[in-house]
């Protein structure tokens, strides 16, 4: 098996369980406790979110932002702390256009066997880097590759930030192809759904080169065509966890 066929079958994996530990579980312990991430939204019928991850980007988050200011749309951006460091100006106009910016940690680690000390680092960094491109301090954290683990959700409940995973899953960034983001999209979302993009990538490329795996043209493609389709058939957009 490739290491892309793995990264497939483990995110499937993670989409499967997604509407199951949702049904069974619900987002809350009997003590209020968190016992897993968020995977759904609860703000009525017909209202979703739309996430992207691992920006933000020089290219591609300003092209996201710009089908997003044109539908008033408001979305989660959970961005990479190296990323903002090397783009605070694009993290900021983020920021400045009403967007909620998530921290999903500062190097994108496999949380896997990393002690929580160093997994708090991951954290914490971000947050001041979050802070100091004029974002209000996060509340709401997106773990790499959405592995929760329980030094992760240790650190993130003494840090008070909100877990978040997602319930549609396009597997937009292994390029599969715009028509395929776009019908994976349209055909699960449903009300509750928290949708997964990426925007960016940890790259040291500042402009990646069309069909690299860093490249996030796809994404911005398909967002430009399903987002009227949502909005026309009803749906509202809002962000995860409280307000």
């Amino acid at each position: 098996m490739t290491d892309r066929q793995d990264r497939i079958g483990r995110r499937r994996l993670l989409g499967a369980c997604a509407a199951a530990a949702a049904a069974v579980c619900g987002a809350s312990g009997a003590a209020g406790e968190p016992e897993g991430p968020d995977r759904l939204v609860e703000a009525g019928p017909m209202t979703m979110a739309l996430t992207f991850d691992d920006g933000p980007s020089l290219v591609s988050t300003p092209e996201i932002l710009a089908t997003l200011r044109r539908y008033g749309v408001t979305a989660t951006f959970f961005m990479i702390g190296a990323n903002i460091e090397k783009y605070p100006q694009v993290a900021r106009q983020v920021v400045g256009e009403g967007h909620r910016v998530g921290n999903h940690s500062w190097s994108h680690p496999a949380f896997e066997g990393l002690p929580a000390a160093q997994v708090r680092t991951e954290i914490e960094r971000t947050n001041a880097a979050i802070t100091r491109v004029g974002g209000r301090r996060p509340t709401l954290f997106r773990a790499p590759g959405g592995h929760f683990t329980p030094a992760c959700m240790t650190v993130c409940a003494e840090l008070g930030l909100r877990p978040v995973s997602w319930s549609v899953d396009p597997e937009d960034w292994s390029r599969p192809g715009t028509d395929a983001i776009v019908d994976r999209v349209l055909g699960a979302a449903r009300t509750g759904s928290i949708v997964l993009n990426h925007d960016g990538c940890l790259s040291a490329d500042h402009a990646p080169a069309p069909g690299s795996p860093c490249d996030r043209a796809q994404t911005a493609a398909a967002l430009r065509r399903y987002l009227p389709r949502l909005v026309e058939a009803g749906y509202r957009f809002t962000v995860p966890g409280p307000p």
